[in-house]
């Protein structure tokens, strides 16, 4: 089922209000591997917030540490601007960081930790926070761009001319990540933000989903299709291709009011 928010945004060149509606759906899958979907995924029209977060690989605990993440960020209430949203959700990040630290230590479970990627929207205006290698791209008049950068050992050596993308999904520590909640002491987040247009189409993923698609391969099974068609696409691409990691993907939708 779709969740959908309105949304309303001035038009800084006339001052007249634009109203927006978000349109979101979500699915989570735990994979043909795995025996535990350690993924957990958060759509909350009301504050205009979606979120997917996914347990650490190898560490204990990673589904207790998406999901304390996903009920963090389920506690905002909403803010009056996108910069205090932002902010509030970055607050409920170090929270839980902290947490997860504080229950590795108390007990002898190792340590539990969880990537993420935040999208808010507010005032006419998206943010994208993000910490690992889950990842937020936009598509937007038929161009695909990753807005998140992966915070992962494969994604330092592609900076670094050393590898290529698709080298990166086959290499041996292609699910190693630098950033994650619940990781160290200093949570380190990264930013992007931008303008909203209608027709804009945002999707929250995974790295389930990327380690076995690439981007060509992700614009044609979102591009021109109604949001249920292309989430389901996703997740059924995903198994197709063994899917041998849990795999939850969120597409949220820009529209004019009146569609």
């Amino acid at each position: 089922m779709s969740r959908q928010s309105p949304l309303k945004a001035a038009d800084g060149m006339t001052g007249r209000m634009h109203a927006f509606r978000m349109r979101s759906v979500g699915r989570t899958h735990q994979g043909m591997v795995r025996k535990l979907n350690e993924d957990a995924f958060i759509e909350s029209p009301d504050t205009a917030l979606w979120a997917v977060a996914d347990g650490m690989g190898g560490h204990k605990n990673g589904d207790f540490a998406s999901a304390m993440i996903v009920q963090r960020l389920g506690r905002i209430a909403g803010a009056g601007t996108a910069y205090a949203l932002r902010r509030e959700v970055a607050r409920q990040l170090a929270l839980a960081n902290e947490e997860l630290l504080t229950r590795a230590q108390d007990s002898s479970r190792g340590p539990m930790g969880a990537t993420v990627a935040v999208l808010t929207a507010c005032g006419g205006y998206y943010s994208c926070t993000w910490a690992g290698d889950s990842r937020i791209y936009l598509l937007r008049k038929g161009r695909l761009r990753r807005i998140t950068s992966d915070h992962s050992v494969v994604q330092s050596l592609i900076d670094a001319g050393e590898l290529s993308p698709e080298e990166a999904r086959h290499h041996s520590k292609a699910h190693v990540v630098t950033r994650a909640v619940g990781a160290k002491a200093e949570l380190l987040l990264d930013t992007a933000n931008g303008e909203l247009m209608p027709g804009d189409r945002f999707l929250l993923c995974s790295d389930g989903l990327t380690s076995v698609s690439d981007d060509a391969t992700i614009l044609d099974l979102i591009a021109d299709k109604d949001p249920e068609t292309a989430i389901d696409g996703l997740i059924n691409h995903t198994l197709s291709q063994g899917a041998p990691d849990n795999v939850t993907a969120i597409l949220t939708d820009v529209l004019n009011e009146g569609d």
